[in-house]
């Protein structure tokens, strides 16, 4: 089946023009008419992602002992440029594959740990008990996922640690506008 070439285009209007260019993609993909037996690429990537869910827990759980030997690190030796990114990296990872591991709401309290990592101008004023806090309840919610009200324990929970984190940061950028409307939003910066 041959592609149609599409060309640029110029729509011109009172006081603007829009320029669409050529789609030189296009002309790489081709249509391939499925074959009687032939399995649909989306759902043999489901039934792949279904495969794999045995292992989801295995791997939070790998992923909270990652966290929580990062937290001991930092508890030990202070926050290092080392331990900083370790602990940040190990959250920020929690962050991106709870979700797809089955477990959303450990994504809002590794989020939390990350903003309080990533907006701290210097990160030996940071608490440890903050971070004992954060990495706690990320604990805490992946083991106790499975109880019927873990979802609204899990939401009262992060909503406290956001308070607490942003109240944290607040103070410690307070002389920063910028960095305030950047991580609170326009209405936190001072006029």
């Amino acid at each position: 089946m041959a592609n149609p070439k599409i060309e640029a285009a110029v729509a011109t209007f009172g006081d603007h023009e829009i320029i669409s260019p050529e789609n030189k993609l296009r002309k790489m993909v081709t249509v391939k008419p499925t074959l009687a037996g032939d399995v649909d690429p989306v759902a043999r990537a489901e039934k792949a992602l279904a495969d794999l869910s045995a292992e989801f827990s295995t791997w939070m759980a790998s992923e909270c002992e990652r966290l929580d030997k990062a937290r001991r690190a930092v508890a030990a030796a202070g926050f290092t440029a080392a331990s900083k990114e370790t602990l940040f990296h190990a959250a920020h990872d929690i962050k991106g594959e709870a979700a797809t591991f089955g477990f959303p709401m450990v994504a809002v309290a590794a989020e939390s740990l990350c903003r309080l990592i990533e907006h701290t101008p210097d990160a030996t004023r940071i608490p440890v008990k903050l971070v004992d806090q954060h990495v706690d309840a990320v604990r805490a919610i992946y083991r106790e996922y499975a109880h019927s009200d873990a979802k609204e324990l899990a939401a009262t929970l992060t909503a406290r640690l956001r308070v607490v984190t942003d109240e944290f940061l607040v103070h410690e950028n307070h002389d920063r506008p910028d960095v305030l409307e950047q991580i609170m939003g326009p209405s936190i910066a001072p006029e």
